[in-house]
């Protein structure tokens, strides 16, 4: 299987053993993206609004790196520790996509990584 690394000073480095993303032929896995910021490799302070546009900031990263954009993600999954916050990141979401959105999964869960409230994984495929 041929695989591609794609990484980015732009968005966090991996806080584990695992890529930002991996490219295989065009398709393209994003792995999961807390509210770090990628220079200082700290939580952003706030609530699920700011820490969502922290993840979307660090997605969009990635997918330029790897060639694409948030309009080439065909899926995301959003993991909240707060099913209340729902409408706020979909608030979010809606200032980061446009029209067809990417299909979408939302499930709650206990705990995050590093005390985060959100976090998103996101699979794109890349123009020919």
């Amino acid at each position: 299987m041929s695989k591609t690394i794609i990484a980015t000073p732009n968005a966090p480095r991996a806080i584990g053993p695992y890529s930002q993303a991996v490219a295989h032929g065009r398709t393209v896995y994003l792995s999961g993206q807390i509210a770090l910021d990628p220079g200082s490799m700290e939580m952003v302070a706030g609530d699920c609004r700011v820490q969502s546009e922290q993840v979307f900031r660090n997605l969009a990263a990635v997918t330029a790196a790897a060639g694409g954009s948030l309009a080439n993600i065909v899926k995301i999954n959003i993991y909240l520790t707060d099913l209340g916050a729902f409408p706020v990141v979909n608030e979010v979401m809606a200032n980061w996509f446009q029209a067809p959105y990417p299909a979408r999964a939302t499930v709650g869960v206990a705990a995050l990584p590093r005390g985060a409230l959100v976090e998103v994984d996101a699979v794109l495929v890349l123009d020919a």
